[in-house]
């Protein structure tokens, strides 16, 4: 489905989703706008933390439990840290009551929700959790059923009665549940399935088997030709604009949960609060590589209020249970360096110490809270080994070393992967052991099976006076990426399906994102070059592009820009233009394939939006134009 499609979509429903939509949606090609067109809408400044019933409970779930986790989050110091959030996860529902379309309580697992009219209330809960310092967190789907529905058939806690009254999703009541659960009831975070959109088909054998009440899927799990990206979108865009409605003081976290599916990676960050990048996480290394994988690389989307989510950590079982803490250690760290969502999903009434120093490792909680949001970039990138580098709002610097095999793996550290300068001593302190290490040009790590080192970094900068945007994604918005047609990402570690194990005929790539923009390499993971010139540092994406760039107190944008040599369709000439506050500052002549790379400077000072935009004349059915923002960077 055409990206542009989904864009017009938003514009269509703008009088239902109460000026939810973007600027950018009237727009059949991008321009410069002179406004920020990103989402600053709820509370998650910084990815949210806290505890899910999922992982631990499944929809074995009951007050008890909830409340000894949110205790033990206050008890063993983690709520200081930040484990604020105590998020109910499915199983929580009985009915919903059809005479009024009310949901209803299952009180026999959450008795404080007992009422005497029977009309059933959170209230007591959550004031129970404000009143520990933690917030409250629901689960819901946005369609008509929910995954426990049609994945945990033989739990106690399925939804119960007529086939109406075990419809307990948003459709068709999203105002009606959002002002109940926060006005009413005073949740605070809402997890958003999309099963509902998905397994329900009305002439499956699941809604046969039932009874229940068939929904078209909008969602087709294994193809992304066939699903509706729009209509999906359209769904949870309206429950963003009931949520901003009922929480005038903004203060909420919207959790969308397609599992990467529907083109989400294009407009989660529209959305959102947060996006789930891939399937659900189970508690194996393969599982682990996937999920991560899924966010890795697009870190160009994510940033301060919206942040890729590759789903909730798993330590404390298989692979990372006790008995596998380098595992656990190298899952904590990854999800802090992509500025994933730390949920704990563990029974913490029986915590051992080995896992609450995991999850309580102030100084990576500070790298994935840091306020900058930058997700790490990959600086070094292969099957067996990855470097990831991420940059502080001071501006320093965090590196991991990850080993992603089972042998012991070397990986040089040179100075360029961390953007610092090649002739001057750099300092690293181990985040795990706190050990300290010196060196200068570059340096030798023997990494274990499954390790990762993570080191915060000190060092002359390689730029001075100045920045590589490459280095603060979290400053720029993707407003549009020049993606045509959505795409699946072949990048994304395929592991052996969890569910269905090796009776489908093979794992395939699932997620679209193949194509988006990328930090330090090409929209298909190829070197930045231009005329045969490497480029370490820029951004790599297509033609017919719009990248926003926040300004805090830089002077200068300077850039070497081109068609990459990469590019398939080398006959379409590019123009690149830069706007500052709405203002052109700098253009370049029309560029082809082969043409020698263009400088291209402006003046940006005390201009606060900075806006870089490619532009060409490709017809739709043409392969889009590879470009390069070479060194692009903001100087004083």
């Amino acid at each position: 489905m055409h990206p542009k499609n989904s864009l017009k979509t938003r514009l269509m429903i703008a009088c239902a989703l109460a000026a939810f939509v973007s600027p950018l949606s009237a727009l059949a090609e991008p321009v410069a706008r002179g406004v920020w067109l990103g989402s600053t809408d709820g509370a998650a400044k910084t990815p949210p933390m806290g505890w899910n019933s999922w992982n631990a409970f499944r929809t074995e779930v009951d007050e008890a439990k909830v409340m000894g986790a949110a205790q033990a989050l206050v008890d063993d110091g983690l709520a200081r840290k930040g484990y604020i959030y105590v998020n109910l996860d499915d199983g929580w529902w009985q009915k919903r009551r059809v005479t009024d379309g009310r949901m209803i309580i299952r009180t026999r697992i959450f008795p404080s929700a007992a009422t005497p009219d029977g009309t059933t209330s959170f209230r007591g809960f959550t004031d129970r959790l404000h009143s520990m310092g933690l917030k409250a967190g629901l689960y819901t789907d946005v369609g008509h059923n929910a995954c426990s529905q049609a994945y945990d058939l033989h739990s106690p806690n399925l939804p119960e009665g007529t086939a109406g009254e075990r419809q307990v999703g948003l459709d068709g009541h999203v105002s009606q549940d959002i002002n109940l659960y926060f006005r009413e009831w005073g949740f605070d975070y809402l997890k958003v399935d999309a099963c509902g959109l998905a397994d329900f088909a009305p002439d499956s054998k699941l809604v046969k088997d039932n009874g229940y009440i068939g929904l078209t899927p909008e969602i087709d799990r294994a193809s992304l030709n066939r699903t509706d990206s729009v209509k999906v979108e359209r769904r949870y865009a309206e429950v963003a604009a009931a949520l901003k409605q009922a929480n005038p003081d903004n203060d909420y976290v919207f959790s969308i949960c397609n599992w990467g599916m529907a083109n989400v990676r294009e407009w989660g960050k529209e959305v959102g609060s947060s996006w789930r990048t891939s399937s659900d996480i189970t508690p194996n290394w393969s599982s682990m590589l996937h999920n991560y994988d899924s966010a890795v690389k697009r870190a160009l989307y994510a940033g301060p209020g919206h942040w890729n989510d590759p789903d909730i950590l798993f330590i404390g079982a298989g692979d990372f249970d006790t008995d596998h803490l380098t595992e656990a250690r190298s899952h904590f760290t990854l999800w802090a360096m992509l500025n994933a969502p730390l949920l704990i999903s563990y029974d913490l009434r029986k915590a051992p110490q080995s896992l609450l120093d995991i999850w309580g490792n102030a100084d990576l909680i500070a790298v994935n809270q840091d306020p900058a949001g930058n997700q790490a970039i990959v600086a070094y990138d292969s099957d067996d080994a990855q470097i990831l580098v991420k940059t502080l709002a001071d501006g320093h610097k965090v590196v991991a070393l990850f080993n992603r095999t089972a042998s012991p793996a070397k990986l040089n550290l040179l100075a360029s992967h961390l953007k610092l300068k090649n002739d001057a001593p750099i300092q690293l302190t181990d985040l795990w052991s706190k050990a300290g290490i010196t060196f200068t040009g570059e340096t030798e790590f023997e990494l274990a099976p499954h390790e990762t080192r993570v080191f915060s970094v000190q060092g002359a900068r390689e730029l001075a006076d100045g920045v590589y945007l490459s280095e603060i994604p979290g400053v720029i918005n993707v407003a549009d990426d020049g993606v045509r047609e959505p795409q699946l990402d072949p990048t994304v570690h395929r592991m052996i399906d969890p569910w269905a194990g090796t009776r489908s005929g093979g794992s395939r790539p699932q997620y679209a994102g193949w194509g988006g923009a990328q930090a330090d390499m090409t929209p298909y993971a190829q070197a930045l070059q231009i005329g045969g010139h490497t480029y370490d540092s820029g951004i790599g994406v297509l033609g017919n592009s719009l990248l926003q760039v926040k300004n805090e107190g830089y002077a200068t944008f300077r850039a070497t820009v081109g068609v990459d040599d990469s590019t398939s369709n080398r006959d379409r000439a590019v123009s690149f233009t830069v706007y500052a506050d709405g203002k052109l500052v700098a253009k370049t002549p029309p560029l082809k394939f082969g043409d020698a790379a263009r400088d291209i400077s402006a003046d940006i000072a005390g201009h606060k939006i900075i806006e870089l935009l490619v532009t060409d004349d490709n017809v739709a059915n043409e392969q889009p134009v590879v470009v390069t923002w070479g060194e692009a960077r903001l100087q004083k």
